[in-house]
């Protein structure tokens, strides 16, 4: 297979051509963020925090789903970049409950990881929210609709991997959501509740159900 010659960062890099910029700066050592990005499984350019500057290109490019070309010269960490993936991550949380110390992912989020890597303090987006849903209708699992980001990752693997597609993009624009066909809870939909979608949902927007405390209760219960 050809080869593509580009330089990332002033490091040149030599890959097979079609290769993405992401998978070529990691192949440089060089760390892009991502957030909807699952390998060959959710590779869609969803949350634009890969996006990246390409010398002679009018506009920042996802780096997940933009191919390498002979000669191209990227720069991953330029202020334009920064304030960009910034100015998503605001975007994202302005649509989010932040209520990240009582929330089930805190401190293993993907999100929450990137707002302090990248020192988004503060939301500067106020407004309209979407219709918060909490579906938790299956023994296993918890789906709440206010710590959806829209990655797809969960879609994608429900799909590709499990083949079950029990959860889909429903409604569109600002009322979009990821659920169940016509918006039905996951008990009337063939959900297998294998659990792969909260293995890489990135936030706490699907999570396992807890029964600790009926454990205990069982256990302090002579009967």
């Amino acid at each position: 297979m050809s080869t593509v010659k580009l330089t990332i960062d002033n490091i040149p890099v030599e890959v097979e051509a079609g290769t993405s910029i992401l998978k070529a700066a990691e192949q440089a050592g060089i760390r892009i963020p991502t957030l909807c990005y699952l390998e060959e499984i959710n590779e869609i350019g969803a949350c634009r925090i890969c996006v990246v500057e390409v010398e002679g290109a009018k506009n920042l490019v996802a780096a997940c789903v933009t191919s390498v070309a002979e000669g191209m010269v990227v720069k991953t960490n330029s202020p334009r970049v920064r304030s960009a993936r910034r100015l998503n991550l605001e975007l994202i949380l302005s649509d989010h409950k932040t209520d990240c110390t009582s929330c089930i992912r805190n401190g293993n989020c993907e999100l929450q990881t990137l707002c302090e890597e990248l020192n988004v303090r503060q939301v500067r987006f106020e407004g309209a929210r979407s219709e918060p849903i909490q579906d938790a209708s299956t023994p296993a699992l918890v789906r709440d609709s206010e710590k959806c980001i829209l990655c797809r990752r969960c879609v994608a693997v429900c799909e590709k991997v499990q083949g079950v597609n029990a959860i889909s993009a429903v409604n569109r624009g600002f009322d979009t959501q990821i659920a169940p066909p016509l918006n039905k809870n996951l008990i009337d939909v063939p959900c297998v509740e294998c659990g792969q979608c909260i293995l890489v949902c990135p936030v706490g927007a699907l999570y396992e159900k807890e029964y600790t405390e009926e454990v205990w209760d069982a256990l302090g219960d002579p009967d």
